[in-house]
């Protein structure tokens, strides 16, 4: 849900006029960041071997 969020609030920020260039880039960092946690914790939860 956190990343939905911030999808939607880059969204927002990059049709803003003027640009705020490094608030869009923190925001894109944090949703790297979450997307890699994402990866992470589905990793952990997959098993090692096929059913």
């Amino acid at each position: 849900m956190e990343h939905a969020e911030l999808n939607g609030r880059i969204d927002q920020l990059a049709v803003t006029v003027p640009l705020d260039e490094l608030s869009l880039r923190r925001l894109k960092k944090r949703r790297l960041a979450l997307r890699d946690q994402i990866a992470a914790l589905e990793t952990v939860n997959e098993p090692d071997e096929p059913a």
